[in-house]
């Protein structure tokens, strides 16, 4: 069993049908990072195990979920609640680390059209992904909020970001530990009808999130 940690902020609109779409031998975990919409109601209706993450910030719902995770097939993979990814794909990006063909699959997202990523945030995603490339040689193009490890491996990392740098320190993390790291393209849809993302549904939000991998960067 492959245990996907879903972190979670008021997705009641999308849970329905993301959890509906979870293949055979994938167990949901979803990191509830104090959802006031019925999140956590809906999430245990459709078979998925629930954790509390009082500390806010996409770091720690994926923290608190992968020390949730296990014992399992000793795979882990992440995966946004909103409804964006289709949770189909996940035995694709998490094949090849089962196999022992690479440490880190990291899906690189191909929107369906500009209302599933706008252009302010995938410009600066751009940016940072070209800074990551010069500075580790990881062939990255994203930085991934879908992905597939070890899951004994992603805590030995002792990753520290608990908000939205999180996803950067990991691909640091993975060059410096000369882990084998691949780049999967994945469909990338609008979210849920009715719900806006905390990053690339503002500006300010998707300014925040740089701001936090910056920080990163900047360690």
């Amino acid at each position: 069993m492959t245990d996907v940690v879903l972190p979670c902020l008021n997705e009641a609109a999308a849970l329905p049908w993301l959890l509906s779409r979870m293949p055979d031998g994938f167990r949901p975990i979803v990191a509830d990072n104090g959802s006031t919409d019925g999140s956590r109601e809906i999430a245990r209706r459709h078979g998925a195990r629930v954790i509390d993450v009082p500390r806010r910030g996409y770091g720690a719902a994926v923290h608190a979920g992968m020390l949730a995770a296990g014992p399992g097939d000793g795979v882990v993979c992440v995966l946004d609640a909103d409804g964006s990814f289709d949770p189909a794909e996940l035995p694709r990006l998490a094949g090849p680390v089962r196999d022992g063909a690479v440490d880190l699959v990291c899906g690189r997202r191909r929107p369906t059209g500009v209302r599933a990523w706008p252009l302010h945030a995938r410009a600066g995603n751009a940016v940072l992904a070209r800074r990551v490339r010069r500075a580790t040689g990881l062939p990255v193009h994203d930085i991934a909020p879908m992905r597939a490890a070890r899951h004994d491996a992603m805590l030995a990392l002792d990753l520290r970001d608990r908000r939205f740098g999180y996803p950067l320190e990991l691909l640091l993390a993975a060059a410096r530990a000369g882990w084998r790291v691949r780049e999967l393209d994945v469909t990338y849809r609008p979210r849920a009808a009715g719900t806006r993302s905390k990053v690339t549904g503002t500006v300010r939000g998707t300014l925040r999130a740089i701001h936090d991998m910056r920080a990163v960067l900047a360690r």
